[in-house]
């Protein structure tokens, strides 16, 4: 058995809420601390959809990347969004816990998940912004090398699709093999000059603006926009792994109410 809390320190430990950035609101966000915890919901984000999967699976904490609770709150009703899922989880009895920049930063989460999906070699934090408690550096990104020599950009496009369970990629091609690789996952556009004082060819991130496509042809780098939800998707084992190796005793799920919000027609 396990407790709120208790689940919460364990995330503190692998990925520590201290490392997020300061606009974020990772961390214990709806819910007794004390409470029982018997089963678990891991999923990326908190929908209406997926609480009700909580509920019916009769968990009582759902685990996320991405904040229930974002920006202001200023009331929990349900004239909102938010307050309606705020609602929904207190009326279950169901607690949320959110780990988003700092999962993003730490060793083992969510970009180190998409350098090892892409079989990426020796994977090193593109930005390195400190280093935790237990020593470890911690940043957003990863670099990496392909084993086995270079591929084409069409090349490196299929193998991704394939491995993050794509329907589609967006890619620049700026006439470069692809070999030294950063990832980035979710909105990660903004590292573009990180990814060439890396010595990168190639860049794999999401939600990338039109302008960010002509920057990356100008500097000589393959640009690739792998979608929001597919690049950080990959999280979600590895949170359910680290919770079942520390709390055999827990049942540990992962949603089948999630998914990509968007298709392509």
């Amino acid at each position: 058995m396990a407790t709120v809390k208790q689940l919460y320190d364990l995330l503190d430990r692998k990925a520590p809420f201290r490392t997020q950035m300061d606009f974020d609101n990772a961390g214990f966000l709806v819910g007794r601390g004390d409470r029982t915890v018997t089963r678990v919901l891991v999923a990326l984000d908190i929908t209406p959809e997926v609480i009700a999967e909580a509920a019916e699976k009769g968990c009582q904490l759902i685990l996320a990347h991405h904040p229930v609770i974002w920006g202001k709150l200023g009331q929990v009703t349900d004239e909102s969004a938010t307050g309606r899922k705020v609602l929904a989880l207190i009326e279950k009895g169901i607690a949320a816990i959110c780990a988003h920049t700092n999962l993003d930063a730490a060793e083992g989460g969510v970009n180190t998940a998409l350098a090892q999906r892409l079989g990426l070699e020796n994977p090193v934090p593109l930005e390195t912004d400190g280093v935790d408690e237990a020593g470890r550096p911690y940043g957003i990104g990863r670099v990496g090398s392909l084993p086995g020599g270079p591929l084409s950009l069409a090349d490196f496009a299929r193998k991704a699709k394939e491995n993050l369970g794509l329907t589609g990629i967006r890619a620049m091609d700026a006439g470069v093999p692809v070999h030294r690789v950063a990832v980035g996952g979710g909105a990660c556009g903004s590292m573009l000059p990180q990814v060439k004082a890396m010595g990168c060819d190639t860049f794999l991130t999401a939600d990338l603006k039109h302008d960010l496509y002509l920057e990356a042809r100008d500097l000589g780098i393959n640009l690739l926009d792998a979608g929001h939800y597919s690049t950080e998707a990959v999280v979600c084992p590895v949170l359910a792994q680290w919770v079942r190796e520390a709390f055999p005793d827990l049942e540990v799920l992962e949603a089948e109410g999630q998914g990509e919000v968007f298709g392509y027609f």
